[in-house]
């Protein structure tokens, strides 16, 4: 036998060796090893896989910011249970012929239950809504998560900005961390919390939905004579009783109420497009609701507008439809104080970018008696700025 066949056949022998011992001590294992440390280990027996687990293994890889944020918030979360008084009118009240039979009976009133959600935001049981969950409420129930009812009193009321502050008498209750909206970044995560189609009266627990803020400063058209400026949209799904509920970011502050929906035609429920209430401004209203229970809005700017369309902004050269046009100047009026004269095209109020009609409306509705705010108007195909300050009627 050569030498290299003697090499050749002892390495082969070790081979075998080292092989044999391997397998030997694989098979004495009753369980393979998978992981172990400190904070949890993953064994297989029987076939079956068995998780030990510690919180600061798998089950606190599974807190997250969200969860964590969702169990900070829901104790202040409420759900609110209203009945209103709506008074309806027969369609024969207004037929001279009908009344003589039926008088003035053809009106009236009938009690009809609504629901919505709210947020606590102070401990001594000061909570914010919509309005159209509880502007016009006779009776309001707010039921807290520990399942506790209260019967609530409507401190004040805003129907332009759709908010209202109701209060319960107790004391040391949870409450919300309000934050600044002016901060939200696009694309961030955010939270909304309420009682979309009642759910939270089965366990006494807000609905959870997560998204991201899909834009900012969105200005939609008013509705029912409510004004909707620089509103929050997000994809975190707002659905029927959600209203007046937090919007919360991750860190577990508000920075919106959930108010409204669009919704396209034909299609019940969310699509993605759901909007909040900025909480700075939900801030300031609650504070003049607090001091005198409602908005004062008593001035009157002495103008009438009309929205620019094609043929206005044709007859203009106007590059765009964007803007109302100046159809009435009342006389000593702010308008008139300030410059404005008839045919002028304003185009921005203040920070507000004037799309419409509808938008001007709404944004002096952000306005109070005796502020002064800027104008930019289009003149002559210049671009003008000036002051009007809102004089009290």
């Amino acid at each position: 036998m050569t030498k290299f066949s003697k090499i050749i056949l002892f390495v082969s022998f070790l081979f075998f060796v080292s092989g044999g011992i391997f397998f030997y001590i694989n098979s004495q294992k009753s369980t393979p090893y998978f992981y172990e440390d400190d904070a949890y280990t993953n064994t297989l027996k029987n076939g079956h896989e068995e998780v030990v687990k510690t919180d600061s293994g798998i089950t606190g890889q599974r807190r997250t910011v969200i969860t964590e944020t969702v169990k900070k918030v829901s104790p202040a979360v409420v759900g609110i249970n209203v009945t209103e008084i709506m008074q309806y009118q027969s369609p024969f009240y207004n037929d001279p012929f009908f009344r003589q039979f039926f008088g003035d009976e053809g009106i009236y009133s009938q009690k009809v239950k609504e629901l919505g959600s709210g947020f606590i935001i102070s401990p001594d049981g000061y909570i914010v809504t919509n309005d159209h969950v509880a502007g016009n409420a006779s009776q309001i129930t707010v039921t807290l998560t520990n399942g506790e009812q209260y019967d609530a009193k409507l401190i004040g009321t805003d129907h332009a900005s759709d908010i209202s502050l109701v209060k319960i008498n107790d004391k040391n209750l949870p409450f919300v961390t309000l934050g600044n909206s002016d901060d939200e970044i696009i694309g961030e995560w955010v939270i909304a919390l309420g009682n979309p189609f009642g759910l939270f009266e089965i366990n006494d627990k807000p609905t959870v939905t997560v998204g991201v803020i899909s834009a900012i400063g969105m200005n939609l058209e008013p509705i029912d004579n409510r004004y909707y400026l620089n509103m929050i949209q997000t994809d975190a799904a707002i659905n029927g009783g959600n209203s007046g509920g937090p919007l919360v970011n991750s860190l577990g502050q508000v920075i919106g109420m959930n108010t409204l929906i669009y919704t396209a035609s034909g299609v019940k429920g969310n699509i993605g497009l759901g909007f909040a209430i900025p909480i700075n401004k939900v801030k300031r209203i609650i504070t003049e609701l607090k001091e005198h229970g409602k908005i004062n809005r008593n001035f009157d700017v002495g103008l009438g507008v009309q929205s620019v369309d094609e043929n206005l902004a044709k007859a203009y050269g106007l590059p765009s439809t964007k803007g109302a046009i100046v159809t009435q100047v009342v006389p000593g009026s702010p308008a008139a104080k300030c410059g404005i004269k008839v045919r002028d095209i304003i185009i921005q109020v203040d920070n507000y970018h004037i799309t419409n009609q509808e938008t001007l409306i709404s944004v002096f509705q952000e306005f109070r008696a005796g502020q002064k705010v800027k104008i930019k108007l289009l003149r002559d195909d210049k671009e003008i700025s000036t002051t009007m300050t809102l004089d009290r009627r």
